[in-house]
């Protein structure tokens, strides 16, 4: 027998006797017209089925479940009532409707006890509209906690399992909504359930079953079997031993290294993809690492994608930080105790420079080597790690010779070229074509070695701050003190006028990567309110040193064996913060004019921007080689791309892999986000990026690459992002500007969070409170 969605009331009291997986409380059903009527009667009613105890009374409006909305939350419930307040609770429910219908109805059940755990499963995921069974829960006797939108824990399986769950707990609740399924005939289903236990016997119940609306077709159990299946042979080879690379195993992660699901977002169209590959991932990453004396990896990509999915291979970014001149065996060992430090801390996904590798030389790399290495090297093998990251760190930072510096070379050259492609009588798949050999010889080569440069700076000054020879807020202040292109923008918006302040920065676009994003120059007013300058902004004094701190430092230096003076060594941290931001600065704008002539190449043939997102830029450079249909080339293109992006649509994977089962079903780990500033605020929280809701307010934004820094203009009171490392371009930015910050939440603190409508955020105590 095939049940059909009736109200919530009707729903239930048709399931109970019918479900086996789960428990329905008994329950009393009042129309408004009987209430209306005779409220004594139904009064009597309620006393006679359910008796006298604690209650709850329910919304069961029409208005809610139906086949095109669930106006979920949006009526009133009151729970442990007692008989002197249900005529007032029935009355306030009914109230909460509006105008109420006579076949509206109000349900009643006893207040459940003793419950341990609730929340909701869906039988799909809302997102992605994909046969996921996906479970949101929180722990207590609070029902509400999750239907009320505070976040909880969250797991995520795939309808056809080869792997069935580890624990316990899923189990009945993917033998509830099974049940459901088939009861429903294959209906898409969203219900609530609560778990109790008396006398250590635990007991589900099912508190609501509903039509799950989902904003299109819902995609097939064997469509995603066979995308995950594909995946998992994948990340099943892809575990194993390889012969050019040290380390037994890999993971993949969506946060390490050159983290994309910053700067992509984790669903990027294939252009974007394809274009970050071409610049950076497939080798220019490499070639950087090996020019700056780490491994060679030059033939390794290091970021690959499942179905468009981009994930970083965390071997070989582990491979990556260790220096050249480290013996095979030492390496092999090190890379996998990294791997085991990485799957014993997973949350550490987004830090791994900072908390997990050992890739530089600092002040505190003998303590530190300690830490990480523990009893797994001998003191012999310690000092050998020891002093080969301070042969390596010498030769990037050195005063005079340092490699950094042939880096910092090479910014002009890129603008000057731009200049002169732009100005030539290329046609734009010429253009196209040397913009993007330019980009990577002149631009993300040179940037990737100044962003070395810049993480070497900050893991320099960290270490003095460990030492005691900074204070915490000396750190603060230097960085503060720091003049990079990001700060520059924010002072020229106040003082320039609109066309000379485009014309400087118009090439920026949040999405760096994303053709469909406009740039400052397209939309000004999107981005500027032009009437407004923002709260005024005090340049900060220069950061000096103490000639105690200096003297502390000198002697620490020359005791290290580290071939700079402390000022030289000052003068180096705060160079490499600034010339990683200006490197990046000006490739963006060859990036940008590169996107600009792609969208003018697809409209010579008729093709939208919005199609020209999902064609990939080496079809594009192929048609700048080979004679051909260019028209139908990129056309053929565009629709293999958006039939894979379809099929990209209709993913979710864990932001860590770390063994095949993954693949098919996982538990969303919370994070430890990075909190930046010392500093508290409390304040309204907005989403919407709209020009008027931004003073003020804590904006939460899933990822944000260079092209956000329009928001700092906004006199906005803090920044919480989705995605983002402690040494990305945000983390950086709020601590210049001095900005309470909470850098990389995770996907379940950041749904909390962004979903609050005011918090608190105290950065020092690495706090934040719901205020409402």
């Amino acid at each position: 027998m095939t049940l059909r969605f009736l109200t919530k009331g009707q729903t239930l009291r048709e399931l109970n006797g019918v479900i086996s997986s789960a428990k329905v409380l008994p329950l009393t059903i009042i129309t408004h017209a009987e209430w209306r009527n005779n409220q004594a009667s139904e009064l009597s009613k309620v006393d006679r089925i359910l008796g006298n105890q604690k209650l709850i009374v329910r919304s069961s409006s029409k208005m809610e479940d139906t086949e095109l909305n669930s106006n979920a939350g949006a009526f009133l419930s009151i729970g442990n009532v007692d008989t002197s307040r249900l005529k007032e609770s029935i009355d306030k429910v009914f109230i909460s409707y509006g105008r109420a219908q006579d076949s509206d109805e109000v349900l009643i059940q006893p207040m459940l006890q003793n419950v341990k755990t609730s929340g909701v499963v869906f039988s799909h995921d809302p997102n992605t509209c994909a046969p996921y069974r996906v479970i949101n829960w929180a722990e207590g006797n609070d029902t509400s906690v999750v239907t009320a939108g505070h976040a909880g824990n969250l797991w995520y399986g795939a309808a056809w399992q080869p792997y069935p769950p580890e624990d316990a707990f899923y189990r009945p609740l993917l033998a509830m909504i099974e049940e459901l399924l088939v009861i429903f005939g294959n209906v898409p289903i969203d219900c609530e359930f609560a778990f109790t236990e008396n006398d250590e016997k635990k007991s589900l119940w099912l508190l609501q079953a509903r039509r799950l609306i989902l904003t299109k077709k819902p995609d097939s159990t064997m469509s995603q079997r066979r995308r995950l299946e594909t995946i998992s042979k994948k990340i099943r080879t892809r575990m194993e031993y390889h012969p050019f690379l040290v380390g037994k195993k890999t993971a993949y992660g969506v946060m390490p290294d050159w983290n994309p699901a910053e700067i992509l977002g984790i669903r990027p169209k294939p252009l974007a993809l394809s274009l970050y590959r071409e610049l950076v991932t497939d080798s220019i990453w490499a070639y950087q690492r090996n020019n700056y004396g780490y491994r060679n990896l030059r033939s390794v990509p290091l970021m690959v994608d499942f179905y468009g999915l981009p994930y970083i291979d965390v071997r070989a970014s582990f491979n990556s930080f260790i220096p050249a001149d480290l013996k095979e065996d030492l390496a092999d060992r090190l890379v996998d105790l990294y791997m085991d430090n990485l799957l014993a801390k997973p949350s550490l996904h987004d830090k791994i420079e900072f908390e997990i590798v050992l890739s530089c030389f600092t002040l505190d790399t003998d303590r530190l080597i300690s830490e990480k290495v523990g009893q797994a090297f001998s003191q012999e093998e310690k000092k050998i790690l020891s002093t080969s990251l301070l042969g390596l760190t010498n030769r990037i930072i050195h005063p005079r010779k340092g490699l950094w510096r042939v880096d910092s070379e090479k910014i002009n050259i890129l603008e000057t070229r731009r200049k002169a492609i732009l100005s030539s009588s290329l046609d734009n798949l010429e253009k196209i074509y040397w913009f993007i050999e330019d980009i990577k010889r002149y631009g993300t080569l040179p940037f990737a070695g100044l962003a070395r440069a810049g993480f070497i700076a900050v893991q320099m000054l960290k270490s003095f701050v460990n030492l005691n020879i900074f204070s915490q807020q000396d750190y603060d202040d230097f960085l503060n003190s720091v003049s990079t292109i990001n700060k520059k923008l924010a002072f020229d918006r106040q003082k320039e006028g609109k066309e000379k302040f485009l014309e400087v920065y118009g090439h920026l676009r949040p999405g760096t990567y994303d053709i469909l994003s406009p740039r400052y120059d397209e939309k000004p007013d999107l981005y500027f309110d032009w009437n407004k300058s923002g709260n005024p902004i005090v340049p900060q004094e220069s950061f000096t040193a103490s000639d105690i701190q200096l003297s502390k430092l000198n002697k620490e230096l020359k005791t290290l064996g580290i071939e700079s003076t402390a000022n030289e060594l000052l003068d180096f941290i705060r160079s490499g913060i600034e010339l990683r931001e200006l490197s990046k600065f000006h490739f963006t704008r060859s990036l940008s004019d590169a996107l600009e002539l792609i969208a003018k190449e697809g409209a010579k043939h008729s093709i939208s921007r919005d199609d020209m997102a999902f064609c990939n830029i080496n079809v594009l450079r192929e048609l700048y080689i080979a004679a051909s249909d260019d028209a139908s080339m990129i056309k053929n293109n565009i629709d293999l791309g958006r039939k894979r992006y379809q099929e990209t649509r209709r993913l979710s994977l864990p932001p860590l892999i770390t063994r095949e089962e993954d693949i098919w079903s996982f538990r969303w780990q919370k994070t430890e986000p990075n909190f930046i500033t010392q500093k508290k605020v409390a304040a309204t929280v907005t989403r919407d990026l709209h020009i008027s809701n931004l003073p003020g307010s804590l904006v939460c934004i899933v990822n944000a690459d260079p092209g956000y820094d329009w928001l700092f203009s906004h006199s906005i009171a803090g920044l919480i992002t989705a995605w983002g490392g402690a040494n990305s371009h945000m983390a950086i930015r709020a601590g210049e500007l001095g900005l309470p910050a909470i850098i990389g939440a995770g996907e379940v603190l950041y749904r909390k969070w962004s979903e609050a409508k005011f918090l608190s955020i105290d950065c020092g105590n690495r706090q934040v409170t719901v205020l409402e």
